[in-house]
């Protein structure tokens, strides 16, 4: 593919389903259009098509485990994806890809999970175990845990308390775009612990971290964005040479 700086090209078609919450999906099109624009240059952006879902509802399914119903959703979203043009989707959520197997079966495009993209990035570096933040969902469930174990990657995750806090800032704090430092320092605080509990690096593995902590904030640790991770490879794939891992 032709890559001449200020010339309009043909590109894929991202897919991004969103709204959980509405600050991560902003990410995404922000960070997608700004990729591609590097690449591209000109006024080049994103070619994209955006189902943002009420996400009350989805929280609601959460807290209520009725995954199920949540899969519902989702899968009716993704499906509005399809047909409106898509050649891929990417989830703009970690929590939800608990669902993902029903996606990628509802779905005739790819699906790029977001657990492989940020699973090649820490064998890239050598790493083997990793410290895990995210929602209690995330955390607690075996759907992250098996698939980073699926790439050879063992996950150690905060305890009891520290998960309490961190799913309380993502939830009261995060996903309302509240940044605050005392929460920042409490996360770098769990940060540490799980380093001194053995993990080689940390995967931010709520779309919404990224909001609060970044690789600056401990440049000695690796800090894994998957926020960033995901919407490089769907940066690459909509540019014709990226990858897409089966679930």
């Amino acid at each position: 593919m032709s890559l001449e700086t200020g010339d309009s090209h043909d590109i894929a078609t991202v897919g991004i389903l969103g709204g959980m919450s509405s600050e991560s999906t902003r990410e995404y099109y922000r960070q997608i259009d700004e990729g591609i624009n590097d690449e591209l240059g000109g006024h080049n952006a994103g070619d994209l098509v955006i189902r943002s879902i009420n996400f009350a509802a989805i929280e609601r399914c959460i807290r209520t485990e009725r995954w199920d119903r949540a899969g519902d959703m989702l899968v009716d979203a993704a499906i509005d994806l399809e047909a409106a043009g898509a050649d891929f989707v990417v989830m703009a959520t970690n929590t939800m890809h608990r669902v993902a197997p029903r996606l990628v079966d509802a779905l005739s495009i790819p699906f790029v999970h977001i657990v492989d993209v940020a699973a090649e990035a820490i064998r890239a570096d050598g790493l083997q175990t990793v410290g895990v933040l995210g929602t209690a969902a995330v955390m607690e469930g075996d759907f992250y845990r098996d698939r980073f174990a699926d790439h050879g990657i063992e996950t150690l995750v905060p305890d009891a308390d520290d998960r309490e806090a961190v799913d309380r800032i993502i939830f009261e704090e995060l996903t309302h775009g509240e940044v605050l430092a005392d929460s920042r320092e409490r996360y770098l605080e769990i940060v540490d612990r799980l380093v001194e509990r053995g993990a080689e690096g940390v995967v931010l593995g709520c779309t919404e971290i990224e909001l609060l902590v970044s690789q600056a904030d401990r440049p000695d640790v690796p800090l894994y964005d998957t926020t960033a991770l995901h919407v490089e490879r769907a940066v690459e794939r909509s540019l014709g040479d990226g990858s897409v891992n089966s679930p």
